[in-house]
């Protein structure tokens, strides 16, 4: 499509990951055509698409990790590999006739609220669009978080971290310190282990491993859900089902979770024969505050002569010797952070300016909240796609996604029944009820009473990041968009009479 050097469109989607892509094709679903998806990179995928480290997989089941409506009968294994993933997803992009409407190469420098014309206005490195409503499905995983270190800057050795892999760098024969010990560094370390001369591990917090129940799926199970699509539904309800069933240990009866511990602490019996390593390893907070790790291999790899871990955190760096907080000193040749990303602190939110010239972050400063997860106070006509109190500890984000892109074609049905130029505004009270609602209940869930810090938590401690309740329950708060719950604006200021008449209802949770 000819660029131009400005373009009005109904709906911007910033972002073409499962979120972006997820909403695209329920746009082009429910016969809106007129929209564009402001993609930064050269091809969609998203995090799938910026994260090929060594290893890189999904911990969540494929036949689960995709769109209910684009179910894919050919996945290899029970829990597929990154490649697998981002080709799902080109597909996608493909069978549902999205890519007309993707812009690569645009990255969103600023969206500014235009309060007379009822609009945004999204400046983007090539060139400024205008758009009704905005959608952001950057995601919390897009922008990768590396840690202050004093000295980092004068290493002279390999600095890179996970979601930016260098594949021109051999790590063969190097003395490799990986920092982290979250979901992808359990995955790195078991790839790079056999190539490393030296690899030590720092690790701040041990994390809970379970075992990877993986699987390459057979040819015989692949033709019968090409040849009877119906089993393909089974087999995802089935994997539904039981995590649906798991989430009231999370988020209720935490106490329920220490049979779990005991099937953990006796996977890492069996590979780390170390009783002092095994030590190091033992994690002293209730599985399921932090996420839960799947793999087979990375105790094992812990174990072998070669790697080395240090129970602490890298405190500094002097010259090529990386010092830990607890004294600990190690000299290595390359440093791969796998320090996760900037999660409650999403960069898109000090780009975004709302109603009143507040940027999302400084609205945010005090922690994320936003009405049901997608609409924030102050930023009209702007929803956001796994937004606050939206992720999951145990099941599939997919799903969540789908509910919230199906609450935003809710709210673009809303505002055609309103009729005319028309915006929505969240109510401060509005979402603050949601708000204190979902932090009440985050009160008795393990996030919070497991004895640990996580990513989960904002910098206050507040778990501004987890949903507190099942898949289906979130499915049907956002069902509908109330309107009780938003400010209807006008040209002008002027809402109408019914729209003011709802406004004062009570917003029921």
């Amino acid at each position: 499509m000819a660029e131009r050097e400005h373009e009005h469109v109904r709906v911007a989607v910033i972002g073409s990951g499962f979120g972006g892509l997820g909403a695209a094709v329920r746009l082009r679903r429910a016969g809106i055509t007129d929209f564009v998806v402001l993609e930064r990179r050269d091809a969609v995928g998203g995090t799938w698409h910026d994260n090929t480290y060594p290893g890189c997989a999904c911990d969540v089941p494929s036949h689960l990790y995709s769109f209910s409506f684009a179910p894919n009968p050919d996945w290899p294994r029970s829990f597929s590999g990154q490649e697998h993933i981002r080709a799902y997803l080109e597909g996608v992009a493909d069978t549902f006739g999205l890519r007309p409407h993707i812009r690569f190469g645009h990255e969103v420098l600023q969206a500014t609220w235009d309060g007379d014309a009822l609009h945004w206005v999204l400046e983007t490195s090539r060139g400024t669009f205008s758009a009704d409503v905005v959608v952001s499905a950057t995601g919390p995983l897009s922008d990768p978080k590396i840690p202050d270190i004093p000295g980092l800057e004068s290493f002279p050795g390999k600095v890179f971290h996970s979601a930016q892999w260098d594949h021109d760098y051999d790590l063969r024969g190097k003395r490799v310190a990986m920092i982290g010990t979250g979901a992808s560094a359990i995955q790195i370390v078991p790839a790079i282990q056999p190539e490393a001369g030296r690899l030590t591990l720092f690790q701040r917090t041990p994390p809970w491993v379970l075992p990877r129940v993986d699987r390459r799926i057979s040819g015989a199970e692949r033709k019968l859900h090409r040849a009877l699509p119906l089993t393909g539904y089974l087999r995802r309800q089935l994997l539904w089902g039981i995590r649906e069933l798991q989430v009231s240990a999370f988020t209720k009866r935490p106490g329920e979770l220490g049979v779990v511990e005991k099937l953990a602490s006796a996977h890492m019996r069996r590979a780390v024969k170390d009783p002092s390593l095994r030590e190091r390893l033992t994690p002293d907070y209730r599985i399921g505050c932090k996420r839960i790790l799947l793999s087979n291999s990375y105790y094992p790899a812990l174990a072998r002569p070669n790697v080395d871990v240090v129970a602490s955190g890298l405190k500094e760096v002097r010259g090529s010797t990386l010092v830990a907080a607890d004294g600990t000193e190690t000299e290595v040749d390359a440093v791969i952070f796998g320090t996760g990303f900037h999660v409650t602190d999403m960069p898109i939110a000090q780009r975004v300016k709302g109603a009143d010239g507040t940027t999302l972050a400084e609205a945010w400063s005090g922690g994320m909240q936003a009405l049901r997860g997608a609409s924030a106070a102050g930023f009209p006509n702007f929803m956001t796609i796994i937004g606050p109190n939206t992720g999951l500890g145990n099941s599939s984000m997919i799903l969540i996604i789908e509910a919230q892109v199906n609450y935003l074609i809710d709210y673009l049905r809303q505002l055609d029944t309103l009729g005319g130029r028309v915006a929505l505004d969240a109510r401060p009270e509005a979402v603050t009820a949601w708000s204190d609602h979902v932090q009440e209940r985050m009160k008795r869930t393990v996030w919070q009473t497991g004895g640990c810090e996580s990513w989960y938590q904002d910098a206050s401690g507040r778990n501004t990041t987890v949903w507190p309740g099942t898949t289906a329950e979130f499915r049907r708060v956002t069902r509908q968009v109330r309107l009780a719950e938003y400010h209807v604006l006008r040209p002008g200021g002027a809402a109408p009479a019914g729209a003011r008449a709802a406004a004062t209802e009570e917003a029921a949770i």
